[in-house]
């Protein structure tokens, strides 16, 4: 056994976590056509509930917000009902689950959207190159239709909504997904958000206008301490352009930290040393990233990330994909599984649930198909 800050206790609220190791937000499209995760989603999560944290993948949270198809929603009640199934296996296990809320904005295309429409975004400004389509194909990326005031007020309705329905679902909190170019990081971004109303205008205080209404009419709907929120400042992917991400984010991170939430989760980037500079305003628990756009975080460096005070919290993306027991691996210093890059995405097991542990696992289930439901 080696000893590693990594599988140290933590307190996150009301949630008592064995170690500081989170599973990192990771899609991985195995949803029905209407949003609805599979019986395999339970399995593959429940199999990584030795993780101090599980976040789930970007679930929508409506049709409005749908970037692609088979990613997973949380708007009707067989999503509920399939999320239930999910946080079940997971709680059942021993472990604790998070979902996160992922609006897509300008992302997605007429044919990989349930309701056929145009995606709608802070502005009339296109995703650069194809995008994913139903079938498995991939087409130009249509312009995004610039959102209304009255669109804008209706997504912080669809945020609270959601994270009403994950609580009914028995999720243990939700996470708002303000990074990595989705609707909340499209409003901070300089290139995506060119409005000349509140929501816009080139001014700091504008542009965080709609992220922090969204936190905090979450945070007023099911509790402060069930509301979390992932930023990304400077993250280019997806043709995002953050000239000068300080005084934004600063004076984002500083308004939400009076609001008391579970926690923040940040990812550290080579554009903007996030950890450094915004870990001195947060006042509450930090979940560090520092992989994204750049190579696998390692155990050594996470234990980094903790030693230097820069998180409280570590999370993993890659390394959870083929390493369900991750902590475990960390805490014996086992070698890790290799990803089975092509069966990265998909609708079934392989890829998903068939990856190896130390200690054998019952086999996942077959992944029937559910049907369309009720919207």
């Amino acid at each position: 056994m080696t000893h590693s800050p990594l599988l140290t206790p933590y307190a996150l609220g009301r949630l008592q976590l064995p170690n500081r190791i989170v599973m990192a937000p990771m899609t991985r499209l195995r949803a029905a056509e209407d949003g609805t995760p599979l019986p395999v989603v339970a399995d593959h999560y429940a199999q990584r509930a030795s993780a101090g944290l599980v976040v789930t993948e970007g679930i929508w949270p409506s049709s409005r917000g749908q970037a692609g198809w088979r990613m997973p929603g949380l708007e009707t009640a067989d999503h509920v009902r399939g999320w239930r199934a999910v946080t079940d296996a997971v709680h059942d296990a021993g472990g604790r689950i998070v979902a996160q809320l992922m609006h897509g904005g300008r992302h997605g295309h007429p044919l990989a959207r349930i309701d056929g429409d145009v995606p709608a975004g802070p502005s009339a400004v296109p995703v650069p190159g194809n995008v994913h389509i139903r079938g498995g194909g991939k087409a130009p990326a249509p312009l995004p239709r610039t959102m209304t005031v009255d669109d804008v007020e209706q997504a912080v309705r669809d945020h609270v909504h959601a994270a009403r329905n994950a609580v009914a679902a028995g999720f243990d909190a939700v996470e708002l997904h303000g990074a990595n170019s989705y609707l909340i990081h499209q409003f901070l971004a300089d290139n995506t958000n060119l409005r000349d109303d509140r929501y816009g205008r080139g001014s700091v205080r504008d542009r965080i206008r709609f992220p922090l209404e969204v936190v905090s009419a979450v945070a007023d709907a099911v509790g402060a301490d069930r509301t979390a929120l992932r930023l990304s400042p400077g993250n280019p992917q997806e043709g995002m352009v953050e000239r000068n991400p300080g005084p934004v984010y600063r004076a984002l991170v500083e308004e939400v930290d009076r609001l008391g939430l579970a926690y923040l989760h940040l990812i550290d980037d080579d554009h903007y040393p996030a950890l450094a500079e915004l870990r001195p305003l947060w006042h509450g628990t930090l979940i560090a990233n520092v992989g994204e756009n750049r190579d696998a975080t390692t155990k050594e460096g996470g234990e980094a990330v903790l030693r230097e005070g820069l998180a409280d919290l570590v999370s993993y993306g890659r390394a959870y994909i083929a390493n369900p027991d991750l902590p475990e691996r960390f805490a014996l210093g086992a070698p890790l599984n290799e990803i089975d890059a092509a069966h990265l995405y998909g609708h079934g097991a392989r890829g998903y649930t068939d990856y190896p542990t130390l200690v054998p696992q019952e086999p996942a289930r077959p992944t029937e198909p559910v049907g369309v439901g009720s919207r």
